[in-house]
């Protein structure tokens, strides 16, 4: 018995698929929800926030180890550097969860996701708008930060070379570099978050169980690294270089902790992304 001959319908006329869902549409729909505008405003508060602390406790005492803490409030370059350093370990990882964990899914719970695909938008095409958006947007909020604290620190502190923790000063203007370097860093550190977030967005239709699941997921990974019990194994966990980037204050930049961090968290995000497109192309979207 031979098949049915099936005819692919011809496209109508003027559609192209790189010209549906365009990064630039998708940036200003996410960029006027209010929950944006929200971790914006937080992430701008924090450094107030810090600074009003030292302005109430006092400046950090210099006795034993020295830390970016025991220096913050040497100059605003320390300062933002110290921002960065409180922010790093959790704070800076909500706001990658949200942005990458709430795209598939709230498109889902608002059951705007089947209309999307009907305009048509291609699957493929609509998880790398939906994904460009997330990383851009995640990028923005970890630049906030040591922006801002950088502006805040500069007036409160002043305009002063950076005081390194192992010893010596960086001139304001390098230091500045620096700090660009740190923050790259941690944005590249956090690629695993939301890889992982943007696979969960596509497994469930709930955006705070693609969110909350990621940020749970991190957490577990950051109590893994610390039992030392596991030894070397450690050293596959992203977890386990979350503050590589403090080697870039240092008088020459240590590379090798980032280039290995980078290398774990990029290989994670991989992974997680192929996840991500090896299930949404074959799931059967019915919200």
């Amino acid at each position: 018995m031979s098949r049915p001959v099936t005819t692919a319908l011809p496209a109508a006329p003027g559609w192209a698929a790189r010209r549906t869902l365009p990064v630039r549409v998708e940036a200003v729909r996410q960029l006027r929800r209010r929950r944006t505008l929200v971790v914006g405003l937080l992430l701008g508060l924090l450094p107030l926030v810090v600074a009003a602390a030292f302005a109430v406790g006092g400046e950090p005492g210099t006795e034993g180890t020295t830390t970016l803490l025991n220096v913050a409030t040497s100059s605003g370059p320390n300062f933002a550097a110290t921002c960065l350093f409180l922010s790093a370990g959790f704070l800076l990882v909500v706001p990658v969860a949200l942005f990458c964990g709430d795209t598939i899914a709230a498109e889902a719970g608002w059951s705007s996701l089947r209309y999307l695909l009907a305009a048509p938008v291609p699957r493929g095409r609509l998880l790398a708008s939906k994904l460009a958006v997330g990383l851009l947007f995640s990028a923005a909020a970890i630049a906030l930060l040591p922006l801002t604290a950088l502006a805040v620190g500069t007036v409160r502190y002043g305009w002063h070379p950076l005081e390194m923790p192992t010893g010596g000063t960086l001139p304001a203007g390098e230091s500045v570099g620096r700090l660009a370097i740190a923050a790259g860093y941690v944005f590249l550190a956090q690629l695993v978050t939301a890889a992982l977030a943007f696979w969960l967005s596509t497994v469930t239709d709930a955006p705070l169980g693609a969110v909350g699941g990621a940020l749970g997921l991190t957490i577990l990974g950051n109590i893994l690294d610390a039992i030392t019990a596991l030894g070397h194994w450690r050293d596959f966990l992203p977890a386990h270089w979350q503050y590589a980037w403090a080697d870039a204050f240092q008088q020459h930049v240590e590379w090798t902790g980032m280039l290995k961090g980078a290398s774990v968290s990029f290989s994670y995000a991989l992974v997680l992304l192929a996840l991500a497109a090896r299930h949404f192309t074959t799931k059967d979207v019915v919200s």
